[in-house]
């Protein structure tokens, strides 16, 4: 079995477009990622490896939810193409690739790229997936190489809004 946890960065400040890359965590965003990452640990469905966009946004979330699940910040593989719209084939073969030691890894991206992958592992989604969206996808698979399009089945999915 492997499972896949795919996250949108959290709630952003709003100005500062021109300066997208660098857009900072608010508050509620922070807030939000904490209590998400604390709900993942309480599923125990923690990652063993993490991979994220390297935005600012993406790093802040992305180290908020290591910190609750004890993974060291230093091990968190940064992927630019999370940032800058990396195709969904891309995504694909980046998972078919990961070490077949790995059970479950959590991305950390953008919308609408995030979304796009969760269309592509899930057959027929349809939900929205608003800032720090947390969704965790299972296969019924032993190696990473099998991984396929629209195999996944989602067992968990939050939103700050339904917490």
């Amino acid at each position: 079995m492997k499972r896949v946890i795919l996250v949108r960065h959290a709630k952003t400040i709003q100005h500062g477009y021109d300066q997208d890359y660098d857009r900072t965590l608010t508050d509620r965003g922070v807030d939000n990622a904490e209590r998400i990452s604390m709900e993942l640990v309480k599923a125990q469905t923690v990652p063993d490896l993490i991979i994220s966009s390297p935005a600012v946004r993406a790093t802040q979330t992305t180290r908020i939810y290591a910190k609750s699940f004890g993974y060291p910040a230093g091990n968190v593989r940064y992927e630019k193409k999370l940032y800058s719209g990396m195709p969904t084939t891309a995504f694909l073969q980046m998972l078919q690739e990961v070490d077949d030691s790995h059970t479950t890894v959590m991305v950390t991206g953008h919308n609408p790229t995030i979304y796009n992958y969760i269309e592509m592992l899930l057959p027929d989604f349809s939900l929205d997936v608003p800032t720090c969206s947390t969704i965790v996808v299972e296969f019924d698979i032993e190696r990473w190489a099998d991984l396929m399009e629209y195999t996944g089945k989602m067992i968990h999915r939050w939103i700050p809004d339904l917490l």
